[in-house]
């Protein structure tokens, strides 16, 4: 979903020539992998193809690796006789084939790097163009957006929300504003991948992964039960199929952290998790919303989809050489239940994000967090003004917290707002605990 488009475009700019193997249509050349001399393989590919491949002026693409799994180990001789080749290898399912790969790894000879769908800085560019993507980018706490431009961006945010970060969906939606053709291509978009489900298991648990895929979109930002998921199927089955969506990209949980210290996997608990989806647009599109029109709408979820829209952002702005992983905190007590939507790690701090879809809400999880945890710092994003304040802890323990408050569109931005806000001592202003309790 928008790969092949990607290192294709890229190639094209970056080489002379892209040679491109779809290892899943054309299968008849998976016996070309299974051979241990990479420049013969270059050869007949050569024949085979009608043209050469020139290492160092043509990149080499093999699209959908996880077809032919002698294509992964090879990978390993092309990196040890032919360093001058350039070699790019995508798939669909890819970590799931991994999990079951038969042959010698090729340890040290493979970089991995995760695509997510387009950043809201990305749709930006594309939909508005370069010179608001670029302001989104570059305003600060100290002189930030006017009443007028964070408007823009808030629309935007909406925008996204619809459309998502699907490159084609973006990219219909830019052309023509065309909802409808939108709504179409994530159409066929969610009903491919789930036509995928059918390749790597049986007609019971492609059924099963039918029903969770869906299940997730349907209650992003929840706490996952196995049995809300299936009644008639065993907690493991479940449990598998998750898994099987989560090696696929297409759910990405978000794990329970006691969020004691760094690092945060240190104490996950794997019973306890939430989850998001791949990309928001695709979320409302299972969940049925019809495009037409939407401009009018206020929808009932608005509170899961900002949340999905955060988590989604925080995904995208991780390097993207890092496993992808996001981390909650929740305490179940009788009388006393508190959940933050997320922690993370900034420096060697943990700082608590509270999401809120509106410009209010109450802060009460965010602030157990920091007494139980004897923090002093954390995030809300919202749709209102960006803010620095020092906020009173409710109760009797005369502490403060620094509390950033920033606009929902600027997750991308987050971690040089955070340098801004607590590494130059950013001028604060103190601000009554009844205002944020």
């Amino acid at each position: 979903m928008g790969k092949t488009y990607l290192v294709e475009h890229w190639g094209a700019e970056q080489f002379e020539s892209v040679m491109t193997v779809d290892l899943e249509r054309e299968r008849e050349l998976h016996s070309l992998f299974s051979l241990s001399d990479p420049k013969r393989v270059l050869t007949e590919l050569g024949v085979l193809k009608g043209r050469s491949v020139m290492p160092g002026k043509t990149l080499l693409f093999l699209d959908e690796i996880q077809a032919c799994p002698p294509a992964l180990a090879l990978l390993r001789y092309f990196h040890e006789l032919l360093p001058e080749l350039h070699v790019i290898a995508a798939g669909s399912l890819l970590d799931f084939a991994l999990r079951e790969f038969e042959y010698s790894m090729p340890v040290g000879r493979i970089e991995f790097l995760h695509l997510h769908p387009m950043s809201f800085e990305e749709f930006v560019a594309a939909t508005e163009g370069e010179a608001l993507a670029t302001y989104l980018k570059t305003w600060s706490l100290a002189q930030p957006p006017s009443e007028a431009v964070a408007l823009r961006f808030l629309e935007a945010v909406r925008r996204y929300c619809f459309v998502g970060g699907m490159p084609e969906a973006v990219r219909a939606y830019a052309a023509r504003k065309d909802l409808l053709e939108v709504q179409r291509i994530q159409t066929a978009l969610v009903e491919t991948v789930q036509a995928d489900f059918a390749k790597y298991g049986d007609r019971r648990l492609h059924e099963l992964m039918r029903k969770t895929y869906r299940h997730i979109a349907q209650n992003v930002g929840r706490k996952i039960k196995f049995v809300n998921i299936s009644r008639e199927e065993r907690a493991a089955e479940v449990r598998r199929s998750l898994e099987l969506l989560t090696l696929s990209r297409v759910v990405y949980p978000v794990a329970h952290s006691s969020a004691n210290g760094l690092p945060l996997g240190a104490e996950r608990d794997d019973r306890q998790f939430k989850a998001l989806f791949l990309d928001i647009g695709l979320v409302n599109r299972l969940c049925g919303l019809d495009l037409v029109g939407v401009d009018e709408l206020i929808t009932v979820n608005e509170g899961a989809l900002a949340e999905q829209f955060v988590g989604q952002q925080l995904l995208c702005a991780a390097p993207v050489f890092e496993e992808p992983q996001l981390f909650y905190w929740a305490r179940e007590a009788r009388n006393a239940n508190a959940e933050v939507d997320f922690v993370i790690s900034w420096r060697l701090d943990i700082l608590p994000v509270e999401v809120k879809a509106g410009k209010t809400g109450t802060l009460r999880s965010m602030f157990q967090f920091l007494l139980e945890k004897g923090r002093h710092r954390a995030v809300r994003f919202h749709t209102g003004a960006p803010a620095l304040d020092v906020v009173s802890m409710p109760g009797k323990s005369g502490d403060s917290a620094q509390l950033l408050s920033l606009p929902l569109y600027a997750v991308g931005q987050l971690d040089r707002l955070l340098v801004e806000s607590f590494g130059k001592g950013s001028t604060e202003r103190q601000t009554k605990a009844n205002e944020w309790s």
